[in-house]
């Protein structure tokens, strides 16, 4: 899997323990085409004429919690940066279900495939979490836009003697 620094979100960067909740996550992607005017119109294109364009969340520290916190992994985009977190104002374009903390350990990784539209796309790409039912203590995850994400698995010998 390559990474691209220009659309990574974050690099093993603390998940928010401010409370239950969508909170941002790691940097945006300002996906305005370079030297354009402003607009819908303008906006780069992230993955079409490509098989396919995946996000990829890796926990990168434990996620820890004082209560049974679930955390949920939210692409979106939004014409203002930080994106918007009241969970209606940004797009919502591909999201994980409410995944339960102890699931959560370092080295878990998400893969999902990214939809080119819709809803359409809006300037600013972000990263969102939302923790529901109590708060983080602790946790870290890096996250971004990939075209090739890891996803061998080494199967047992299907080969008998």
């Amino acid at each position: 899997m390559i990474i691209d620094k220009s659309s990574q979100f974050a690099s093993a960067v603390a998940l928010s323990t401010a409370g239950t909740g969508i909170a941002n996550h790691g940097d945006v992607i300002d996906q305005q085409a370079l030297g354009g005017a402003t607009g819908t119109g303008n906006l780069r294109d992230i993955g079409r004429g490509q098989p396919g364009l995946y996000l990829v969340v890796l926990i990168t520290t434990t996620v820890t919690s004082g209560g049974s916190a679930t955390v949920q992994f939210i692409l979106g985009s939004d014409s203002q940066q930080p994106l918007r977190t009241d969970g209606t104002s940004e797009n919502i374009h591909v999201q994980t279900v409410a995944i339960p903390k102890a699931t959560l350990v370092a080295g878990y990784e998400i893969i999902l495939a990214v939809p080119l539209q819709p809803p359409s796309y809006a300037r600013y790409l972000g990263l969102q979490i939302n923790v529901g039912t109590a708060a983080l203590t602790a946790g870290a995850a890096s996250a971004a836009l990939v075209l090739n994400p890891n996803a061998w698995f080494a199967y047992a010998s299907a080969v008998f003697a």
